[in-house]
């Protein structure tokens, strides 16, 4: 049986979609009154020069359940079995379209909500693709990855609280005292949905350092066949000192440095990053 693994471009893969074979949908991003596709014909430089310029987000648009069925469709109509990974529904409406497209398709389209988003998504993505290495069949790895999804640590720290403040997702005081006292807060994800936890206070290279100690007091026992480091394109010095946290604080089998796409930059702004991966 031929199988084949999708996703949404919300998942953050960088150069794995490429070398795991990886079938890409891409969500829309609107700047204006124009719609581009995410990882197609945009990019996180397009965002920030967008918000600079005008002030306001970026909206972005779920593929429709019409695209959902012609993406599917080339595949099943390859001789393939699909299992499609979504965004979390509770961020967007791609999973509910995406299972009412695979209704056409009987038991050739698995769809799995990864209730994560970034590279959290993309952890259950290459779980999917590990397993499909290890010979199992489509229903297995779609009911053994939707399963992680309690396990897969999704979170990430902003710099600023700029478009955080835009979407709606925090107060104008909050943003203002933020920035004045350097304050960035923990995002993480829990079944499905973003909060804000613990306030990290210094620079952003302090901040990421103390965040990967809490990381590794919080999940002491972790699988270690990989970790994401994925960021909307930082400034090197925090990069670094992630990288050199992660080396100093885990044993991942591989580590995988992603930038963020131009769906997920325009929720969280410049310089955010996070370090992603699953807990046993």
């Amino acid at each position: 049986m031929s199988i084949q693994i999708t996703t949404d471009s919300t998942c953050d893969l960088g150069a794995e979609i490429e070398k795991r074979n990886i079938g890409v949908m891409p969500l829309s991003v609107i700047l204006g009154g124009d719609a581009f596709r995410d990882g197609v014909n945009i990019t996180p430089q397009d965002i920030f020069d967008y918000v600079d310029r005008t002030g306001n987000l970026p909206k972005t648009a779920a593929p429709s359940i019409g695209d959902y069925e012609e993406f599917f469709a080339k595949y099943v109509d390859e001789g393939k079995t699909v299992i499609h990974y979504d965004i979390s529904v509770k961020a967007s409406s791609s999973y509910n379209y995406a299972i009412e497209a695979a209704k056409k398709f009987g038991k050739k389209v698995f769809v799995v909500d990864s209730k994560a988003l970034s590279s959290g998504q993309g952890l259950m993505v290459m779980k999917a693709c590990d397993y499909l290495e290890q010979g199992m069949s489509a229903k297995e790895i779609a009911e053994k990855t939707a399963a992680l999804a309690p396990k897969i640590n999704t979170s990430f720290v902003p710099d600023r609280l700029d478009y955080l403040y835009k979407g709606g997702r925090c107060s104008r005081m909050a943003m203002y005292g933020a920035n004045l006292l350097k304050i960035h807060p923990l995002i993480e994800m829990q079944d499905g949905q973003l909060y804000a936890g613990k306030k990290y206070r210094g620079t952003m290279e302090k901040c990421i350092a103390n965040y990967l100690q809490d990381l590794k007091i919080q999940y002491p026992v972790y699988d270690k066949t990989r970790a994401f480091i994925t960021h909307s394109t930082a400034e090197a010095s925090i990069v670094e000192v992630a990288r050199q946290k992660v080396k100093e604080l885990f044993e991942f089998d591989e580590v995988i440095e992603t930038i963020a796409g131009s769906v997920i930059t325009g929720h969280c702004g410049k310089n955010t990053l996070g370090v992603l991966f699953i807990a046993e």
